[in-house]
């Protein structure tokens, strides 16, 4: 249904199909990858199911910050992504849509998840000004750090307080063992995606914890992924979680081992796979958790 409604979309207008390229509309993995996390996070400061006005504002919510990510980020990589062999065909890139579009775009993407949020409470809004930032710094980091994939996995996770801060009105410390985990989580899954890039990124000069890690990447993402495990362990005993919960968590440490698996030739197609797989971890901790709280 998603594919139909992208495909609708595209029709509408000529241009149309390079805007929905630009905003990744066609390739949902990102937004599955930070909407999980924002679901926990809704989930666990409910004690099952959010309220309905709550989740309706953080799922948009999700969509359009997504779409403004990647918007801004095409924009800062315009001049290189041509010389990397999976963007090469961006709309930017190739000159399809033009960088003043993209910052028009970008603004309004992130004026609309503005409104959004003016409709939750005090201390969402002022979060939301520490999400805005980490969006439009993220893209840039890779010029200047070998770490932008944790600078991703602060500003993937600063949706998990602005969940709680919206649904509960309070920041108990606990959120913030949800929070490192999906931190460490993105930081693994980002380094898996880097490696499909690494020959290229190196000719070119961009920076990565692929990059950094080098030979011992599957060590370190196999380290990253065990201490992802640990902190929603530690979540789920502070939450209260039981069966169904340590049942996803087993299923995700399941989906660990066949990413690992997959990424053992470090080819890159297969590290693709591994990174996509990881839109099934993060369901299966949502399955296991939302079925606990709603059999308590």
């Amino acid at each position: 249904m998603y594919g139909l409604l992208i495909h609708q979309l595209g029709r509408l207008h000529p241009r149309a199909p390079d805007f929905i390229a630009l905003m990744r509309l066609d390739r949902p993995i990102g937004t599955w990858l930070l909407m999980w996390p924002t679901l926990w996070a809704l989930w666990l400061a409910a004690e099952g199911l959010p309220h309905a006005g709550v989740l309706a504002i953080f799922v948009a919510g999700v969509i359009l910050m997504r779409a403004a990510g990647c918007v801004i980020n095409d924009y800062a990589d315009r001049k290189i992504d041509g010389h990397v062999s999976r963007t090469r065909q961006r709309p930017l890139a190739t000159g399809r849509i033009q960088p003043r579009e993209a910052l028009l775009l970008f603004a309004l993407l992130v004026l609309a998840s503005a409104l959004l949020v003016l409709l939750t409470n005090r201390l969402t809004i002022l979060l939301t000004f520490g999400g805005i930032a980490l969006a439009t710094l993220y893209p840039f980091c890779k010029r200047f750090t070998y770490y932008p994939q944790i600078v991703l996995g602060v500003a993937f996770s600063w949706a998990i307080p602005m969940a709680f801060a919206a649904q509960a009105e309070a920041l108990p410390t606990s959120l913030w063992l949800v929070y490192m985990a999906n931190l460490l989580w993105t930081v693994a899954y980002d380094t898996e995606y880097a490696m499909c890039d690494r020959e290229d990124d190196l000719k070119i000069g961009v920076k990565s914890t692929a990059i950094l890690f080098g030979d011992a990447d599957r060590l370190i993402i196999g380290i990253l992924q065990g201490l992802t495990l640990l902190c929603l362990l530690l979540a789920g005993r502070h939450f209260g979680l039981g069966l169904y919960f340590h049942l996803g968590l087993l299923a995700m440490c399941a989906s660990f081992v066949w990413q690992q698996w997959l990424i053992r030739q470090r080819e890159p197609a297969a590290c693709l796979r591994a990174f996509l797989g990881n839109h099934w971890s993060g369901l299966l901790i949502f399955a296991g958790l939302a079925a606990d709280l709603a059999l308590r």
